[in-house]
């Protein structure tokens, strides 16, 4: 069976910055993916990279992407009023508009479809609450990569879920949101994986519609990220899982950590890598390199 490293990025909203800095360190380490598999901000990061090629120049170029975030406030604090607009119907589309166009903005043309992705395979996910399953975008060669980037990324209350043929589209991490399942069955033989599961500082004893809310979604998350983990184990494909966390929890619709977030993802990174098994040099590389023969001309 050909080896398929995949680079599996979760969903984490604003958090996703943990995950440029945490790419970093994997590229300095000298890992590169066959497979990008992405839910969420963890698909727009995959397709960035995706798109671009894995290298420091495209690194340093995601960074910039991420500080205009910071200035475009693509997930407005106001979600509980956006929430009974959108109860109401009156939350319109201009949410979803703006995401669209900060993709567009940021280089990623409206017609280039997943068969115009070369070196490496993209896998977006998305939820479709008419069939209660995962949809994989990618696996089509003739869908757009726009459409994929918005599904996956349709996070109500700041944006409405999309209608493509039949289908009623949300971010997926409603199903996935660190998609290890769908790298599996995109034929992946070892992953790395990329979390941004960070529990918000809500003490037991608060109560209210949020923090029930907040508690509520970090169970059913931490609940899928542990079956997905269990059914890689069960098919022995080994999976590298990088918890990424701020310094201290905030908000994913927050964006004004981001440069610490970098930082920070790096460095949890770079610390977790240093404990893996040394990753093996190609045989033509070490035959490559100049042979070392002073110790031998000593004596």
């Amino acid at each position: 069976m050909k080896k398929q490293l995949a680079f599996v990025l979760g969903g984490g909203g604003s958090r996703g910055a943990l995950q440029v800095g945490a790419l970093r360190a994997l590229l300095e380490a000298g890992y590169r993916p066959n497979l990008w598999v992405g839910t969420s901000i963890g698909a727009a990061n995959a397709t960035f990279l995706a798109l671009r090629g894995f290298n420091q120049e495209s690194l340093t170029a995601l960074v910039g992407v991420w500080q205009d975030a910071v200035r475009a406030d693509l997930l407005p604090s106001n979600y509980l009023w956006l929430t009974i607009r959108t109860l109401f119907n009156r939350s319109g589309g201009q949410i979803n508009h703006r995401m669209r166009n900060f993709f567009i903005g940021n280089g990623l043309p409206p017609e280039l479809r997943f068969k115009d992705i070369h070196g490496v395979r993209l896998i977006l996910v998305a939820a479709d609450l008419n069939a209660g399953r995962p949809i994989l975008y990618g696996t089509d060669p003739e869908r757009t990569v726009l459409e994929g980037v918005v599904a996956s990324t349709a996070l109500p209350p700041w944006a409405r879920p999309l209608r493509v043929n039949g289908q009623y589209l949300i971010d997926g991490g409603l199903v996935s949101n660190l998609p290890i399942e769908p790298a599996l069955s995109q034929g992946a033989t070892e992953i790395i994986a990329l979390g941004l599961v960070d529990e918000c500082d809500v003490p037991s004893a608060v109560t209210g519609f949020s923090p029930f809310f907040m508690k509520l979604a970090q169970t059913i998350e931490q609940r899928q990220i542990d079956l997905e983990l269990a059914l890689a184990e069960a098919r022995r494909v080994p999976v590298r899982y990088i918890q990424l966390r701020g310094a201290v929890p905030f908000e994913f619709w927050d964006f004004s950590h981001t440069d610490e977030a970098i930082e920070r993802g790096y460095e949890i990174a770079r610390q977790e890598i240093a404990h893996w098994p040394v990753k093996a040099r190609p045989w033509w590389q070490s035959w490559l390199t100049p042979l070392d023969v002073s110790n031998s001309q000593r004596g």
